[in-house]
């Protein structure tokens, strides 16, 4: 049989950079990184597929999973709007053989951190502080002076909880956070 794949779990306040480090190293193809595609309850946006950008599931289908273990996280983001990681979703990547890197909140990563044990590597991407961390959201300009307060706290809840992760990247400059990060990820990959 073939060797399994492994579990990267990563995490970050919103404005840190993981989608990017993420991106990056799923275009670099040098990890035999595959991505898991989420469940949710919202319906799909204009272009969306079922299966490729998320597995869009009822509310009612979403919470049988649940109650049958089907979910290795999930949350009620708002009433009735849920995400989550199906577990046939992990054993499809792993089992082909592929590596799996899963994009999720803190309580999420640290929650499959616990399932998987050894088998998964949790990274925390910090921001080199919290007041370059509002500069970066106020320099996208893309939330209101409200938004930013809100995601600051949250980033101050989340940076709280970093020593949890295996380890922890600073993404002070891009370049370094994506090299560093690749190096923990092929370090965790290589061991049997």
């Amino acid at each position: 049989m073939d060797k399994k794949g492994k579990i990267i779990v990563v995490a970050a306040p919103s404005g840190c950079g993981k989608s990017t480090i993420i991106n990056a190293l799923l275009e670099s193809g040098d990890l035999n990184l595959g991505f898991a595609v989420s469940a949710t309850t919202r319906p799909p946006r204009e272009g969306e597929i079922h299966g490729r950008n998320y597995y869009f599931m009822t509310e009612e289908a979403f919470r049988d999973a649940i109650a049958e273990g089907e979910f290795i996280e999930f949350e009620e983001v708002y009433p009735g709007r849920f995400y989550g990681t199906l577990r046939s979703e992990i054993e499809r990547i792993t089992g082909q053989g592929h590596n799996i890197i899963l994009d999720l909140d803190v309580n999420g990563a640290l929650g499959v951190k616990r399932l998987y044990g050894d088998s998964a590597l949790a990274i925390f991407i910090q921001p080199p502080s919290v007041d370059e961390l509002r500069r970066r959201l106020e320099f996208r300009g893309t939330e209101t002076a409200e938004v930013i307060d809100v995601r600051i706290d949250r980033a101050q809840y989340e940076i709280s909880r970093a020593a949890e992760f295996d380890r922890v990247v600073v993404n002070d400059r891009l370049d370094t956070a994506i090299n560093e990060t690749r190096n923990l990820i092929g370090g965790f990959i290589a061991l049997s």
